[in-house]
């Protein structure tokens, strides 16, 4: 399945899309949300896109969590149907006249006789004053004796009704169970079947309780082995501005570590997964222990881009878990299940110093690092193989993936063909290249440079402060024509050094072209499994460096490892240190890779 477009244009404006899951169109009304972002720049509407998307997906959650009812659900309705009948049948022989009552107007019509002299012999006079005391007395025993026949007839109905499965007596209590703890649950469903069933057992029980206190025996305890106090847990509701998604958006307004949007869009979608299993009602005060040790149990089987596969659609992370125990696709990695519980657990520090949790529940749930998963290098032989590929020396169509690993004669030179070689040249990663202006590329005392920073336009970010440096520009790359390149974008009058990568949906930079290359990766049959990525040729560059005699505190701030110095920060530098970089750039090199083929003839 390819990726679902959430980015939309109709006309000049862009809009955000969202196909509605098939299983809640009944309820939504539509089968796909378009809401206008009011903007005619791109790039302000993929930075606009993502919390409308975001808002989308709640909204569905919580749809979906409220048309499942579980067994607990069913367990706690009928012990709150048993037990609220037993309370109203308490509360309506309290409001009868009691035998207190009717001794207080006893003694009240006796002072009176007294007090006016009322002649005991005469019968009407006598009526007279102990009126109330006879009206008390009709009124207990009239009502005693309606309301226990209506009670015996109702047991009566209710039996016929579940031995035919009439559940007309208790729909009304079906409903308000249903309206109070927020559940869609379809009339006619098996569902709303059973709940009905179960709680008409729970009235009769009621019933045969309320029965025997007319008797005088309050001692009774249910018959029926399905009227128990329920042991599950019961579906949690959150006060209003309580839930974990609403606190979750106070969080990300103080963004207390001061990360970047897409990191924290991330946290967003990690943290909408734990909501997923818990529900969207959950209070963020009962997030303990035992919620992620489930929710991690979970994660530890949940299939691979489950939300991207047909396979899963609309599944939320506990359906798409047991689904996917039929199916068997792919799991993901140890490093992203820590990934999700390092989401969580620094929005629960943050919950912590805020006063909605006493201690954070995810510490020491992180998993032990999986082994070899590390980043691998391309060899020689690996890298003849890609650049000598139809992506570098041309291919039938630039249009689609499929007609790209195939030879022609359309040469590929945006961003695909330079950023993995500017990768193999500077060690640079592939955001930072993507984004770069073309003002980013000049001449510095007669040496090109490429700044990596987030100055300037276009929605640009890097990974941290160390991450902007000054990066000279390989030899080899001026070779291969990059400066020549870079003179046709200023003569294009662009902006940008390559104006056709862009950010997906989630904000992030090269991250669609990066799948892609993997995919490449996986047809020219270098990679198979994990290991091989475009940040091969980051490491690559770095182990060129060691080859070269350098130690790695003497090149790291290349890499974006520790450049503290302001000239790295703002591109300002001295001859002396330029030169110095300069060499260290040139020094990269691979034996054994030749790339002659490339240079413009």
């Amino acid at each position: 399945m390819g990726r679902q477009t959430y980015l939309w244009r109709r006309g000049a404006t862009y809009y955000a899309r969202l196909d509605v899951p098939t299983d809640l169109v009944d309820i939504v009304g539509t089968t796909t949300r378009k809401q206008s972002l009011k903007t005619k720049d791109q790039v302000t509407a993929k930075q606009l896109l993502w919390p409308v998307i975001e808002g989308w997906r709640r909204e569905f959650d919580e749809l979906r969590a409220r048309r499942i009812l579980t067994d607990d659900d069913k367990a706690t309705a009928v012990w709150q149907h048993y037990t609220q009948s037993l309370k109203r049948d308490e509360d309506r022989r309290r409001d009868l006249p009691s035998g207190e009552d009717i001794a207080t107007a006893t003694q009240r019509a006796i002072e009176r006789v007294q007090h006016e002299n009322i002649d005991t012999a005469d019968p009407l006079a006598m009526l007279d004053a102990a009126l109330d005391v006879h009206v008390l007395k009709d009124q207990q025993l009239g009502a005693e004796s309606t309301d226990a026949k209506a009670r015996r007839v109702k047991l009566s109905e209710l039996r016929k009704h579940l031995s035919t499965g009439n559940t007309a007596l208790i729909e009304h209590e079906v409903d308000e169970f249903l309206v109070r703890n927020k559940l869609i649950i379809e009339p006619g469903s098996p569902d709303r079947g059973a709940l009905a069933r179960q709680m008409m057992r729970a009235e009769i029980e009621a019933l045969r309780r309320t029965i025997e206190r007319d008797e005088g025996n309050y001692a009774g305890q249910p018959l029926d082995p399905i009227v128990a106090h329920p042991t599950g847990a019961r579906r949690a509701t959150a006060e209003p501005g309580q839930s974990v998604l609403e606190v979750f958006e106070l969080y990300a307004v103080e963004n207390p570590n001061q990360v970047k949007a897409d990191t924290l869009a991330q946290a967003r979608r990690d943290i909408g997964l734990f909501v997923q299993h818990v529900g969207s009602t959950f209070p963020v005060a009962e997030i303990d222990k035992k919620a992620v040790r489930e929710w991690k149990a979970l994660l530890l089987k949940f299939p691979v881009k489950a939300a991207e596969t047909n396979a899963f659609k609309g599944m939320s992370i506990d359906q798409a878990v047991k689904h996917n125990e039929q199916i068997g696709k792919p799991t993901i990695t140890t490093r992203t299940v820590n990934r999700h519980l390092s989401s969580l657990g620094a929005f629960c520090r943050w919950l912590v110093s805020h006063g909605y949790l006493d201690q954070n529940p995810v510490d020491g749930m992180a998993l032990n690092k999986e082994k070899h998963s590390k980043t691998l290098t391309f060899t020689a032989e690996q890298m003849n193989t890609l650049f000598g590929s139809p992506l570098f020396t041309g291919c039938q169509s630039d249009e689609q993936p499929r007609f790209i690993k195939k030879p022609g004669t359309v040469l590929i030179r945006d961003h695909r063909y330079w950023v993995p070689l500017i990768m193999l040249f500077s060690g640079a990663r592939p955001g930072e290249i993507g984004q770069l202006a073309v003002s980013d590329v000049r001449q510095e005392h007669g040496n090109w440079i490429m700044h990596i920073t987030d100055d300037g336009e276009g929605g640009k970010s890097i990974k941290n402060e160390n991450s902007k440096r000054i990066l000279p520009v390989h030899d080899q790359l001026i070779q291969l024509g990059f400066i020549d390149y870079h003179e046709n974008r200023v003569r294009a009058g662009d902006v940008r050094l390559f104006p056709e990568a862009e950010r997906n949906a989630r904000g992030q930079m090269m991250a669609d072209y990066s799948r892609m290359f993997s995919r490449y990766l996986i047809d020219l049959g270098i990679k198979d499994g994990r290991g091989y990525s475009q940040y091969s040729f980051r490491h690559g560059a770095a182990d060129a460096l060691r080859r070269a005699g350098y130690l790695d505190h003497e090149f790291k701030f290349l890499m974006g490892h520790g450049d503290t110095s302001m000239t790295g920060r703002y591109g300002v530098m001295p001859q002396g240190m330029l030169e110095k970089r300069v060499e260290l750039i040139n020094a990269i090199s691979y034996p054994g890779l030749s790339l002659d083929h490339l240079k413009p003839k």
